[in-house]
Order: structure tokens, then sequence, then C-alpha cells
């Protein structure tokens, strides 16, 4: 296991809100190797005792439940460097010394990917080594292919092995149960398909606004920030046929099959199977039940730049080309400042062919990503009466109980040498190509920006 992390980006929120939790996690779990050490590098002036004091407040505000001495054990094991991303030297320097595998994580905004990637080939990293990157990988087809060009020419002989795309969505408890709940569940299966599913709904809806990110965000949208990655993978488990085996290769292999299989919408059919919009001045919801709280609308937030026209909320309707899924529509829908969170997916079953059925509402799994149920069954049950009346009857379970936080997770495989979280090259490109005619035919205007007030349940 590779004793050493080099974390570049190491004064951001990305680090101090779930990797270092993430790290602390591990250790109460007792998963981390003899010896571990975080070298932290970021552009800030900081000593050791000065990152360390600050890493250990980050860890008590977002890592309360672990305990306090095995906090300050992991603060204890982190070393800071002061490094300029955008210089390859830098870079470089940070690798001075070290002989041993170790692993580089660029929690940095995307745009810094081939200048950082580039240096940690010139520096040469030692065998074994890996690089983690963040999502989103790339910022569209291009600039995807691009970097895993860039990427094998560093990586070498040891391909992908050697490169993590990390995609937090992934590690997941509820996610994995996902894949559980096919590859284990002889009750499923069987009726995984168009003959008995009429529509699958893959939602990812938000109650909260930018909080913080709009350097970040304006220049992504909702679309290149949660759907064209997170959402696609979760797709990708949906709709893939059930490996061989569970070897970590016959997964991808299956879900790049399932993405090269969503057809790629025509100019004419974004214009119909697609909807964007953004929020207007609203009120967001409280979780406590209170009054909630007012936030101006997208355009007039701190560092919006309203000419980009970018989308707080997008609705994608797919077909996977496969003779399991001909016939079944795949709708996605991310939002923004909505009146309720919502992650989940709903798998709406074909209508019983019954002449008892009444009319009654079609039966539902609903597959919780992020709680608080973790799988809910409505089926169509009845009252005896003469004839039966149907009722809804509802089967739910919570999410299972798990020790460790999705990057938790991530950066066991990473520093472990597991690839099975790690969203693979062809995969992240075939993402790509099931967005990009969504996206090109937005920035061309062909399809108009809605809006709807915040704490609404998007546009009507």
């Amino acid at each position: 296991m590779i004793t050493k992390l080099v974390l570049l980006g190491a004064t951001g929120d990305l680090t101090g809100r779930y990797l270092l939790p993430a790290l602390a996690a591990l250790r109460a779990a007792d998963r981390l190797p003899d010896g571990f050490e975080v070298i932290a590098a970021a552009r800030q002036a900081l000593d050791d005792g000065a990152f360390q004091r600050m890493a250990a407040e980050r860890l008590e505000r977002h890592a309360p439940d672990v305990s306090a001495a095995v906090r300050a054990d992991l603060v204890r094991s982190l070393r800071y460097r002061r490094a300029e991303m955008t210089d390859p030297a830098s870079v470089s320097g940070l690798l001075s010394g070290i002989r041993h595998p170790v692993a580089v994580y660029l929690a940095l905004p995307p745009g810094l990917y081939a200048t950082v990637v580039t240096a940690l080939g010139t520096a040469g990293l030692p065998a074994g080594s890996r690089i983690a990157l963040e999502k989103p990988f790339g910022e569209d087809l291009d600039g995807a292919v691009a970097l895993n060009r860039l990427l094998a020419q560093v990586a070498g002989a040891a391909g992908e092995q050697a490169v993590f795309r990390v995609d937090h969505v992934l590690g997941l408890a509820t996610v994995q149960n996902l894949l559980a709940l096919r590859l284990a569940n002889r009750v499923v299966e069987p009726v995984w398909n168009s003959r008995h599913i009429e529509q699958i709904d893959i939602l990812w809806e938000e109650d909260l606004g930018l909080e913080g990110r709009a350097g970040y965000f304006d220049r992504s949208g909702i679309l290149r920030d949660v759907m064209q990655n997170h959402m696609l993978q979760v797709l990708s488990l949906i709709a893939m046929d059930l490996p061989a085996s569970l070897d970590e290769h016959a997964l991808r292999d299956r879900k790049v099959d399932a993405l090269r299989s969503a057809r790629r919408l025509s100019r004419d059919e974004v214009t119909f199977r697609t909807r964007r919009a953004r929020y207007t001045r609203g009120r967001l919801p409280d979780p406590a039940g209170g009054a909630g709280r007012e936030v101006p609308a997208y355009a007039d937030e701190d560092g919006i730049d309203a000419t980009r026209g970018t989308e707080t909320f997008a609705e994608v309707v797919l077909d996977i080309d496969t003779e399991r899924w001909a016939g079944t529509r795949f709708l996605l829908r991310a939002g923004k400042a909505l009146h309720r969170r919502r992650k989940q997916v709903t798998v709406r079953f074909l209508p019983a062919e019954s002449p008892l059925s009444g009319g009654a509402a079609a039966n539902e799994l609903r597959i919780g990503l992020d709680g608080p149920e973790d799988l809910a069954l409505q089926l169509t049950g009845g009252v005896p009466l003469n004839p039966p009346r149907p009722v809804p009857v509802t089967l739910s379970a919570p999410p299972p109980a798990t020790g460790l936080p999705a990057y938790g997770r991530v950066l066991l495989d990473i520093l472990s040498g597991g690839s099975t979280l790690s969203v693979r090259g062809d995969e992240a490109e075939e993402a790509w190509r099931v967005m990009t005619p969504v996206l090109t035919a937005w920035q061309a205007g062909l399809v108009p920006l809605e809006e709807y007030a915040a704490g609404s349940a998007g546009p009507p």
C-alpha cells in the first residue's frame, strides 16, 4: 500500500470539507498504513505548524464524529510545502527525494490539470505511483481526449493503473448498494428490462444555492457539474448488462458498453428532449422547519457573469439502444435552489395488464443515492371489496450502516492500488460524447433558458 500522499490544493474547500475528514475516518478505522504521511501543498506561505492548526480546525468542524485523539494523530502526520501549481519546477520540487510509490491527488481547478500532469511527467514518479484527478475530467470532449493522451504519456507502461479519475459518487454506500442490488438479487434482475420498466428517472435535486462556489460553477453549469459525471455514472450502473465476473475490468467494460449505447441526440431532438433554466430570487427551505432564507436571483449572485447564460437546472431524456432497454425512457434531472433535496433513482414499472388494476398507479422502486431512504418499493395492493380497490403499499429500508464516507473509500482505493471506484479513460470520453450534442445545441441558443423561483419545484 502507498504510504505517502501528496495533496495539491491542500488549503481548498475540497481538502478541508472532504479529504481530511476522509483520512481521519480511515485513521479511526485503522485502515492507513504504518508510517503514512501527507505532503500538503498550496500557494499560501504557511509552515507545518500553521497548516496543522488550519487542518485541526477543519477536522473539528467537518469530522466531529472522529475522536479528538485520532484527529490529533492525523494532524501530526501532515507536512506543508509551498508550491506554485503553474510552475513546473515548483511542482517537481515536491517530489524531490521521494524514492517509493506516492499518490499525487490534484484537488485543483480542472484548468490546471494539464500543466500539473506535465510537470509530474517531467519530474518522474517512482514506479507504482498514482495520479488522482477530480471531476470534471476535462471541460468538453476534446479536452478529455487531450488529457487522456497526456496521462497515457506520463503513465507509460503502467497505463490506467497509474491514473485514478475520481468520481466520489462511486464511493457512496448507497451507490455501492445499487450495484449489489443487481449483482446479488435474483428477484430484481429478471424484471430489469423494458418488458417490465417504462421509465427510469435519475434525480439530483438540491435545496442549496451556490454556497461559495460561484467562481467554479458559473464556468461549468449543472450539466457539466453533476449530470455529465455523477449522473451518467449512476446511469451506467443501472443500464449495463451484468459483468461475467466481479473483476474490476469486466465491470468497467460493461459500464462503457452502456454509455456507448446511449443514443446521441440530434439537434432537433435536443429542442424537445432537454430543458435548461436558472433560478430567480426566492426563499430556500430550512431543513429544520424554520422560515428558510432569502437568496438573490442567480444572475445577481456575487461572482456571476449573467451574460454567460449558465444553467442551474437541466433535464435530459435519453434512450439506450440495447435489446434490454428498447422502449424505456431514461430521464435525468438536476437542479439547484429547489424546494427539497432529493437524490434518487426512480424505477417506474409498467402498469399491470389486469381488469382488477382499476387504473392504479404503476409500481415504483425508489433507490436513494444520498438518504434518507436506501430503498423504497411502492406496490399496488388492494382493499378486499367487491371489486377490490387498489391502494398503494410502500415498503422502505434505511441506508446501510457504513464505517467510511465516500471519499474514505476513494482514498483507500487509491492507496491500495484498486480501480473499482476509478472512472476509466474511455468511460470519461463516452460520457462527454453523450452530453456534447446537448452542450452544442445549448451554446447555439436552440433551447431557451427558462426561469424558476428559488425554493420552487423548478421550471413549470
